[in-house]
């Protein structure tokens, strides 16, 4: 066999033993940097390393942790120069609800925490517990509050709790000792305690409940319509919107404030339902001064059997065609 071939035959092999990884990776590296656009990106630089050292590889572990532990050391060092990512909330308190538009952050001071389309989700695995555990685990309230831990505790929370990697495992693929992993989780812990927001009885994206709400709130917008958001929203429902520093808490709050500055008059807005960090979503365009209308962004909600409550929007028109919708929509 020529070295041709022989290089063919080991690529080949290496793409049927790592691809099939590749979506559980991709929510991985999300989970640590909270951003879809990198963990892509970090993925692709993971297989790249992966296949650098294929050839020396020999087994001596599996395939999974092996891939796991580039991974994560890839994402460690992409953290080493950047900010963490945060949602409005996580810069300061709700908005006292004067009658004054919210402010936008200047370019490049804040890093925002970004959605992650529903399809870079692996699908459910032989075990469905784990499955469950995966889906909640990009919640987008948690995967914001994990962005304030620090890194390497984010690793061994996400490798110990989420990815069920044992403690002598997760030792080895983050290059430290057990006691090290059992001292960083217990401190994760801690910290994911007084950051994460208390625990609520959320609705499946497939529920029907939650699809009605979806088609609630897509109505009160399309239709120009704030009393739709009475009939959708909880009463201490909250509304955040990248790139604004203000955001807003109780449903009188929010609805002023929609009503006032972003409803606008009926065919404005256009929204798809779509799914978004396991939570009902939908990416959202904007009808300009031209008649076209335009991708503006991603609405991510979190539904309860009352109402949605907690509300974000990232505008950001890439991040629709991330999810796989066009740049422009033709009525």
């Amino acid at each position: 066999m020529t070295a041709q071939a022989r290089e063919a035959a080991d690529q080949d092999r290496f793409a049927v033993e790592t691809e099939r990884f590749r979506r559980e990776l991709v929510a991985h590296c999300y989970r640590m940097v909270g951003s879809a656009h990198e963990a892509e990106d970090l993925v692709q630089e993971t297989y790249l390393r992966a296949w650098r050292s294929y050839a020396g590889f020999e087994g001596r572990a599996s395939v999974r942790a092996w891939l796991y532990k580039i991974a994560t050391n890839v994402c460690l060092t992409a953290l080493e120069s950047r900010r963490i990512r945060v949602l409005p909330s996580g810069l300061a308190g709700p908005d006292d609800g004067s009658d004054r538009p919210p402010s936008q952050v200047e370019p490049g001071a804040v890093s925002w925490l970004e959605p992650l389309p529903d399809r870079f989700i692996a699908p459910a695995a032989d075990d469905p517990a784990a499955a469950v555990i995966a889906r909640e685990s990009l919640r987008l309230a948690l995967v914001a509050s994990l962005q304030h831990l620090p890194a390497r505790q984010r690793a061994i929370l996400l490798l110990r709790e989420v990815l069920a990697f044992s403690a002598v495992e997760t030792a080895k693929i983050l290059g430290t000792t057990t006691a090290a992993v059992k001292s960083g989780l217990q401190r994760a812990r801690a910290r994911l305690d007084g950051l994460e927001p208390t625990p609520e009885d959320l609705l499946e994206p497939t529920d029907q409940r939650a699809r009605a709400l979806l088609d609630g709130y897509i109505a009160a917008f399309e239709r120009s319509d704030a009393r739709l958001l009475e009939q959708v929203l909880r009463a201490d429902a909250s509304l955040e919107a990248t790139p604004f520093r203000e955001w807003y808490s109780g449903r009188v709050n929010c609805i002023r404030l929609l009503d006032t500055y972003v409803l606008g008059a009926p065919g404005v807005w256009r929204m798809i339902a779509t799914t978004a960090n396991a939570q009902p979503a939908a990416a959202v365009y904007h009808r300009g001064a031209d008649g076209a209308l335009q991708a503006h962004g991603i609405v991510v909600l979190t539904p309860t059997a009352t109402g949605f409550s907690r509300v974000v929007e990232f505008h950001d028109p890439a991040l629709v065609v991330l999810f796989g919708f066009p740049a422009q929509l033709t009525d």
